[in-house]
């Protein structure tokens, strides 16, 4: 069986903040190691290191040289607990070679919001670390590696569904079509207040979804919004990231009673409600990144590119 070749270490420092809404912080990296940052689609995604304590190692274990993720990740866990830097997925929202920068989203929850963390950082270290953070801060970096694990077939029109944890991943897609391409696109936020302006060359019908109060991953308002919308007709490929359980719901919708092939549905638990990242993975999700696994072997055109986002 082929590796893939291992994915970079790099240490990146934070240039600039910025709040692109009242619960999104914008943070801009540079750095020499971003210089030689290497895209691989629009949907990447990296592994981000946070140091326990202010100061603390944000260094990690070398990854193998035949790429093995499953042999690094045990490393990673040896390490002594204090020196052990909080590891969490994000998104690349835009990436600058000219000015050698990548910008990545932190989504800042508090209140009602608090009880979520998950692939986002929901109230844990990263977005504790992102609320804060300054100019000349360094995390460690791995990647980039593509989120999706299946590859879009032959298909008319796409449909793209997350919350605001996906929405780095949901902008840098929608910029990313062709003119020639069509997209629904359905995003849950909190309030008006946390839409965002996307722009695409490409046939976008953007609809935004209020959960108001309720916590996230607490709405049905995404799965609410898919079930009773008029899609276009023709084949299509679903790309679904979000809370695992709201996923979960949308795949098994458009699957069984959409009809849409269930390869043509690339879907990323990006976090889970009152879980952690650091908590074991569940019976159910086990069984499906083996079933995307399966799919993926026995099908080249929809071959794995990656790990999910989560």
């Amino acid at each position: 069986m082929r590796r893939r070749p291992p994915l970079p270490h790099s240490v990146v420092e934070v240039l600039r903040t910025r709040r692109v809404t009242p619960r999104m912080q914008r943070i801009t990296f540079g750095g020499p190691d971003v210089a030689r940052f290497a895209p691989v689609g629009p949907d990447q995604h990296v592994k981000l290191f946070f140091p326990r304590r202010p100061g603390g190692p944000i260094d990690v274990p070398a990854m193998p040289d035949d790429g093995d993720v499953g042999r690094w990740y045990g490393a990673y866990l040896r390490m002594p607990d204090e020196d052990r830097p909080w590891m969490r997925s994000y998104t690349i929202r835009a990436h600058d070679p000219v000015r050698a920068e990548i910008d990545v989203d932190f989504v800042l929850h508090g209140g009602a919001d608090a009880d979520a963390d998950g692939g986002d950082g929901h109230a844990g270290p990263a977005a504790a670390w992102a609320a804060t953070a300054a100019p000349g801060e360094r995390l460690g970096m791995l990647g980039p590696q593509i989120t999706r694990l299946r590859e879009p077939g032959p298909h008319a029109w796409k449909l793209i569904a997350g919350d605001e944890s996906v929405l780095p991943a949901i902008g840098a897609l929608v910029e990313s079509l062709g003119a020639h391409e069509r997209a629904v696109v359905f995003v849950e936020v909190r309030d008006a207040a946390e839409e965002q302006e996307l722009t695409s060359p490409g046939r976008v019908d953007l609809r935004w979804l209020h959960r108001g109060d309720l916590a996230p991953g607490a709405s049905t308002a995404l799965v609410d919004a898919v079930r009773a919308a008029e899609l276009p007709e023709g084949p299509a490929f679903a790309w679904l990231a979000g809370e695992a359980s709201v996923v979960r719901a949308l795949r098994r919708h458009l699957v069984a009673e959409r009809g849409i092939a269930r390869r043509a549905v690339s879907f990323t638990g990006y976090w889970r409600l009152h879980r952690t990242q650091d908590d074991a993975p569940s019976e159910e999700e086990i069984a499906e990144q083996a079933e995307v696994l399966a799919d993926a072997a026995d099908s080249p055109a929809t071959g794995a590119r990656g790990t999910a986002g989560a």
